[in-house]
């Protein structure tokens, strides 16, 4: 499993920033997939998650409404679009599989960062 992602940068607040996700390594299309992100000094936050099949999506409620998931199996890719991001959205910022027997795989993330 590999997973790259890219597209962060540093945004004013009311901003937008759109993060993607390279996968490789396994059947992108059959797994649900997420963004989680981990902000200085705290622990993993999930953001959101698309699944499989009928593509449905979830959201933590503090990205809920700004924050919009979504996926193309034939490149393989995860987005994450953000909208009215916040200085409290600032963190990294990974896509995360979970392995089917326990455990996750993540890539090395993407920093975003949002200030004036």
């Amino acid at each position: 499993v590999q997973l790259v992602e890219s597209g962060g940068g540093l945004v004013q607040p009311g901003g937008s920033l759109r993060l993607s996700c390279a996968a490789s390594g396994f059947t992108f299309s059959s797994a649900a997939m997420n963004w989680v992100r981990q902000a200085p000094g705290k622990g993993l936050e999930w953001v959101s998650t698309i699944n499989s099949g009928d593509g449905s999506t979830s959201y933590a409620d503090s990205v809920k409404g700004r924050f919009t998931i979504s996926r193309d199996n034939a490149k393989n890719t995860l987005y994450l679009q953000m909208n009215s991001l916040k200085p409290e959205d600032t963190a990294v910022y990974y896509c995360l599989k979970y392995r089917r027997f326990g455990g996750s795989d993540r890539g090395p993330g993407t920093q975003v960062t949002v200030s004036s």
